[in-house]
């Protein structure tokens, strides 16, 4: 419209020139040309500002497609491509905004996927994996990457069969599958995506392999407590229904009252055990740190099981680093898990065995190890000796005068200490378990 009016301004300039040159009395051969020229320099005047604001328009132009912050350089007036500059510039802030509020809005989706504890697989109409983040990267067996088929790359069949079943528009049930040979269990949760967020399925996972570690114990805890307290319960009562027989002689009636007492005992303990566990678990015991001598307590240790070790032949080897001869604990508690673990050994080694009793530092901790040179204990196992009433290998079956706690009771205790135990084996054999307490510098609870 403005280059049609500029057009029309400059005919008419031109004809007016032409025809008072005319009426001047000079030729149409000079006036025709004053005129044209006349023209020119009027549709000049009026098209180099146009001209200007074209180019100013041209290089707006790149700015929105290339700068974040589009530089605007001056208000284009109220005609006609005035109004449509402004109009194209509403139109592209308006779509900078969208487009700023989705990028954020992604932001936020991002972050939140990564910050949730299961694991999020996101597929299109098509199985196309479309979103996936790292924790179900790390929980799944098969190398799962934006834009491949969710069945090349998710190497699961159970897993498999749910997405399925929600790309089908189904609603499956929620699905328990286990990995890693047994290792490891997920719950999967599978769902048809919504046709305004473009159709496809949305996958869950959730790793319940603590769930499920912590209910094998706890089954397992009711199966022993519940088999430790029979053995001795009908042992006491065969023997007491034997004490009702009127024809025993005074010796075995002694000798039958001693095996009740036994097994009374054992009970005691178990019952004394477990309540100890249940105090520590719910933070009932409290420690009295204090410096103590680690040779004084290596001695107290062995003095206590002098008797058993004398009977069955065994020597204790203690060496005690200069560096280590003071550690910071509360000498009590460490000096029940001390015998804990040197009671273990004793039952484990050898006739005529030795055991080693060390205390080193061991960087800004003090080490505390009880070894012994029995058979050793089977590399599967070593992971799960501390869990209560564990049975580990036939070949280190549990003392059945023991309660089946001690161990336990060592890593609660040393746990109590802001300290870890570990176990290993020893060359050429035999168990050796570790203490790794904090210095004296950290040792305030």
């Amino acid at each position: 419209m403005t280059g049609l009016r500029l057009k029309l301004f400059a005919g008419t300039a031109a004809t007016s020139a032409i025809t008072l040159l005319a009426a001047r009395g000079l030729g149409l051969w000079v006036a025709l040309p004053v005129g044209m020229l006349v023209a020119a320099l009027v549709a000049w005047r009026l098209w180099a500002p146009l001209a200007r604001r074209v180019r100013m328009l041209r290089m707006m132009a790149r700015e929105y497609a290339t700068a974040d912050e589009p530089y605007w350089p001056e208000a284009f007036g109220a005609d006609d491509l005035g109004q449509l500059v402004r109009a194209m510039d509403d139109a592209v802030q308006g779509q900078r905004r969208r487009l700023t509020e989705l990028t954020r809005h992604g932001a936020r989706m991002e972050a939140m996927l990564a910050e949730m504890a299961e694991g999020v697989i996101v597929v299109d109409r098509q199985g196309r994996v479309q979103l996936v983040n790292e924790v179900a990267k790390k929980l799944l067996p098969g190398r799962v990457t934006p834009g491949d088929p969710y069945i090349e790359t998710v190497r699961h069949p159970g897993i498999v069969g749910e997405l399925t079943g929600a790309l089908q528009g189904r609603h499956p049930d929620p699905l328990e599958v286990t990995l890693d040979d047994g290792r490891r269990s997920l719950a999967v949760h599978a769902r048809p995506a919504s046709e305004a967020a473009g159709g496809g399925a949305v996958l869950v996972l959730h790793d319940i392999t603590a769930l499920r570690t912590a209910d094998r114990i706890r089954r397992d805890f009711v199966a022993n407590v519940s088999h430790e307290l029979r053995t001795p319960l009908t042992a006491v009562r065969g023997y007491l229904e034997a004490l009702r027989e009127e024809s025993l002689e005074a010796g075995e009636r002694r000798q039958f009252l001693d095996v009740v007492a036994r097994h009374t005992e054992r009970m005691e303990r178990l019952v004394g055990d477990l309540l100890r566990l249940a105090r520590i678990e719910a933070g009932q015991e409290s420690l009295d740190i204090a410096p103590c001598d680690t040779v004084a307590l290596f001695q107290g240790v062995t003095a206590e099981l002098a008797a058993p070790m004398l009977a069955r032949g065994l020597v204790s080897d203690v060496r005690v680093a200069a560096e280590a001869s003071r550690v910071a604990c509360d000498a009590s508690k460490l000096h029940d898990a001390l015998r804990n673990l040197l009671e273990n050994a004793v039952h484990y080694s050898p006739e005529g065995g030795r055991i080693s009793l060390e205390a080193r530092p061991d960087g800004d901790q003090i080490l505390l190890s009880i070894g012994d040179e029995g058979p050793g204990i089977p590399e599967s196992e070593l992971g799960r000796v501390f869990e209560r009433f564990y049975r580990v290998d036939k070949s280190r079956a549990r003392d059945p005068g023991g309660t089946g706690l001690g161990l336990s009771i060592v890593k609660h205790l040393v746990e109590l200490h802001r300290g870890r135990v570990v176990v290993g084996n020893r060359e050429p054999h035999g168990a050796l378990f570790t203490i790794y307490l904090p210095g004296q510098s950290q040792s305030q609870p």
